[in-house]
C-alpha cells in the first residue's frame, strides 16, 4: 500500500532548503576561488605596473620600490588636469636618479592624451611613453611606442636642449617634427612633455626630496607645499 503523498508545503519547504544550501556552498566555492588567486593577480597587476616603468626609464637600474616612493601633485597649469599626478621616485643605494610623472596633453584631437615621463636628476628626459589617448586610428599611431619610434625623439632632451621656447613642433617655430597629418596630436604632446620639464625645474628640490611616500604636494604655478 503506498504512503500518503508529501504535501505540496513540505516538498516546497525542502526545495527552498535544497537551493539555499547550493547557493551557500556556490558561494563558499567562489570565496575560496578568489581567496586563492587573489595574490597572483596583484601580483600580475604588480608587474604589469613595473614593466612600464621599466619602458620609460630604459633600463635605468634602480633598487627601491617605485610603487611604494610616490608623491601626489596638483598643477593645472604644468601637468593638464585637475586631478592629482603621482610621481614615482627611483633610487640607486638610497640616490635619487629619476622621477617618473604622469601628466597629461588636454589638447589632443580628440580629447586627453595620458603620458608616462621619466625625468633625470639634470632634467634630462630619460623616455615618454603614452599610457592612454583617443586619436584617431591611423594617424594616431605614431604615439603609441609599439608602433612608432617618434617619441624616442624627446630622450635626452631638457629645458636647455632645446631652449624653452623652442618646445614647439616647427609648424610653431620649434624644433621638433610634427608628424605628418597630425599636427593637433604633435603639437599635444611636444607641449606637455615641454611643461613637465618645467615643473620638474621648479620643483626639482621637492620631487627628489626625501617626503614620506605617500605625502601629497599641493602645487601651483609658483611653488609646492608639503
Amino acid at each position: 500500500m503506498a504512503g500518503n503523498p508529501e504535501p505540496p508545503a513540505r516538498r516546497s519547504v525542502r526545495a527552498a532548503i535544497v537551493l539555499a544550501a547550493a547557493a551557500i556552498a556556490a558561494f563558499g566555492l567562489v570565496a575560496v576561488v578568489h581567496e586563492a588567486t587573489r595574490d597572483r593577480i596583484a601580483a600580475t597587476a604588480r608587474a604589469r605596473e613595473l614593466a612600464r616603468f621599466d619602458h620609460v626609464l630604459g633600463g635605468l637600474p634602480h633598487d627601491n620600490d617605485l610603487l611604494a616612493d610616490t608623491v601626489t601633485l596638483r598643477d593645472p597649469e604644468l601637468l593638464g588636469t585637475t586631478e592629482a599626478v603621482t610621481a614615482y621616485r627611483a633610487r640607486f643605494h638610497g640616490q635619487p636618479v629619476a622621477v617618473v610623472l604622469e601628466p597629461v596633453a588636454p589638447d589632443g584631437y580628440s580629447g586627453a592624451i595620458r603620458l608616462l615621463i621619466a625625468v633625470a636628476p639634470d632634467g634630462t628626459v630619460l623616455g615618454v611613453r603614452t599610457v592612454s589617448h583617443h586619436e584617431t586610428p591611423g594617424l594616431g599611431d605614431f604615439i603609441d611606442a609599439a608602433r612608432s619610434d617618434w617619441m624616442q625623439r624627446f630622450t635626452g632632451r631638457s629645458l636647455g636642449n632645446p631652449a624653452a621656447t623652442r618646445w614647439r613642433v616647427r609648424k610653431d617655430g620649434g624644433d621638433f617634427d610634427q608628424y605628418t597629418g597630425a599636427t593637433i596630436t604633435s603639437r599635444a604632446v611636444v607641449g606637455t612633455v615641454g611643461r613637465t620639464l618645467e615643473f620638474f625645474a621648479r620643483h626639482r628640490d621637492e620631487l627628489l626630496g626625501n617626503e614620506l611616500p605617500g605625502d601629497e604636494l599641493l602645487a601651483t604655478p609658483a611653488t609646492i607645499q608639503p
